[in-house]
């Protein structure tokens, strides 16, 4: 079955907003399709899931990862930046995977998935 991989990176509120709702928007069709859907936090993107935010683009973000979690999506996250900044625990009480970047994108050529980031 072929995968797509939506890649969060960036940051910015556009980027965490588009890709988080790109991602439930894959969801919901994904199974019809016959399309494995996982999601790969990492640099800023990663970093936005565990800082304390009243922003309501951020905490909107976090809430869209969660669902994705919650519906089954793999939901992952570099574990070496989540030693770095101590948040191993954080992160894997969420239900997010953690893998080395390195090995999760030598993975996704791998398996030829299509990946995309933001």
């Amino acid at each position: 079955m072929p995968k797509t991989v939506i890649h969060l990176f960036h940051g910015d509120d556009a980027s965490l907003n588009a890709g988080s709702h790109v991602a439930e928007r894959i969801r919901q069709v994904a199974s019809d399709q016959g399309v494995d859907l996982e999601v790969y936090c990492f640099g800023p993107a990663q970093g936005a899931l565990t800082e304390e935010s009243d922003d309501p683009v951020r905490s909107e973000y976090k809430d869209q990862i969660d669902s994705l979690v919650a519906a089954g999506v793999p939901v992952g996250a570099c574990l070496n930046a989540a030693n770095a900044n101590g948040t191993v625990a954080y992160l894997t009480d969420r239900g997010i995977t953690l893998q080395f970047a390195r090995d999760a994108f030598v993975r996704y050529a791998l398996e030829g998935a299509t990946v995309i980031t933001f």
